[in-house]
């Protein structure tokens, strides 16, 4: 059995060690600095807690020695602490970190390591790219990849059109910082909340603006490959105006916490979310311009008879498939290990990735397996 350290105990990381240690393979050392976090996790079966300050590289390294590895689930602005001390104790390192800084440090990091290092490992960046590399491979020659996802509630009651169903800091960080893109075929940053577009899926219209972070590795992997690249956060339409009214004409873009006060206390949670992923691919084909698209929706659903968030279980789905595939040998154990290295048919094979899998994949899924 392996031990693996879980890094925040919110709603993502408690939902991590609900999977893995429900499985049977792994047992949990939860750490976080609120001992009120830990509180309805401790007292588990091959769950053990510490309450501790994790801005310390050396104290954190301290205390997950003889970890197979760290799965950090603590907010983006502590990401580069964790890293430095999965690498001092020689653990594996994944995180969801969607900060293009903070993911370029630990990329760094992962150069002489004799250990993996896998960041960005969730929704988007991490499944997404996962899918779009899978349509990708099926072109002779790349046009342009659209990568759009969204978290949402299944019954907007507000002007936002949007409930609070994962980290509001992500959520700010993600519309505050600059986006990468591929535009003609030049890598450049883009402004977060512009270039706002509508479309519509099964009958309902949705709004996509850009958001920073959920390209991941995919702009430098295909620079110069592609004539454009661009990922999308989908929203309901009117969310990206107000949000922009907020964040600048009111300038909450540069008191972040005033902000998260203020969504936190007036826009209330839900676990009636709905995740949806829709990737286009379009390029040469055996001489012809075709296109390929992807798309799924996941919704909330019971695990273990607890209600989780479709958030919940396509972040913390998605890591654990990861890590899964780390162990049994499927990936890398040295150096940086890029989302796109990642199979779709082995992720979505995978007893924790198989939350992303569609009815009409599953079949075939068991067939191969078979």
């Amino acid at each position: 059995m392996r031990k693996v350290a879980v890094v925040g105990a919110g709603k993502i990381g408690s939902t991590v060690v609900d999977l893995l240690v429900s499985s049977g393979a792994y047992e949990a050392l939860v750490i976080d600095q609120s001992a009120e976090a830990l509180a309805e996790l401790g007292g588990r079966a091959g769950v053990d807690t510490a309450a501790m300050a994790i801005d310390d590289p050396e104290a954190l390294a301290a205390r997950i020695a003889g970890c197979f590895a760290v799965v950090n689930c603590a907010p983006y602005h502590l990401t580069t602490a964790v890293a430095r001390a999965a690498k001092a104790a020689q653990a594996h390192y994944l995180d969801l970190t969607e900060d293009v800084a903070a993911s370029r440090i630990v990329r760094e990091l992962a150069v002489d390591s004799k250990t993996a290092f896998i960041p960005q490992c969730g929704l988007a960046p991490g499944f997404i790219t996962i899918a779009a590399w899978d349509l990708i491979k099926h072109f002779d020659h790349l046009h342009d990849v659209r990568l759009r996802v969204g978290a949402l509630p299944r019954y907007p009651s507000n002007a936002l059109n949007y409930n609070l169903t994962w980290s509001t800091d992500g959520v700010i960080n993600e519309y505050c910082e600059p986006c990468e893109a591929i535009t003609n075929g030049k890598l450049r940053e883009t402004p977060a909340l512009e270039e706002c577009e509508e479309f519509a899926l099964d009958g309902v219209t949705y709004e996509a603006f850009n958001t920073s972070g959920g390209l991941g590795t995919l702009c430098h992997t295909l620079d110069g490959q592609v004539r454009n690249l661009n990922y999308k956060t989908i929203r309901y339409p009117g969310h990206a105006a107000i949000m922009k009214a907020l964040l600048n004409d009111l300038n909450l873009r540069n008191r972040r916490d005033v902000l998260k006060d203020i969504l936190e206390n007036s826009v209330p949670a839900t676990m009636q979310d709905v995740v949806i992923v829709f990737v286009t691919v379009s390029g040469m084909k055996k001489g012809h311009l075709m296109q390929e698209t992807y798309v799924n929706k996941v919704f909330s659903q019971e695990i273990g008879g607890e209600l989780k968030s479709a958030i919940q279980i396509t972040t913390a789905g998605a890591i654990c498939a990861v890590l899964d595939m780390l162990t049994d040998g499927s990936l890398p154990t040295e150096g940086f290990i890029r989302q796109e290295d990642i199979p779709l048919h082995a992720f979505l094979a995978n007893r924790f990735g198989r939350y992303y899998a569609q009815d009409e994949v599953l079949p075939q899924l068991r067939a191969a397996a078979e």
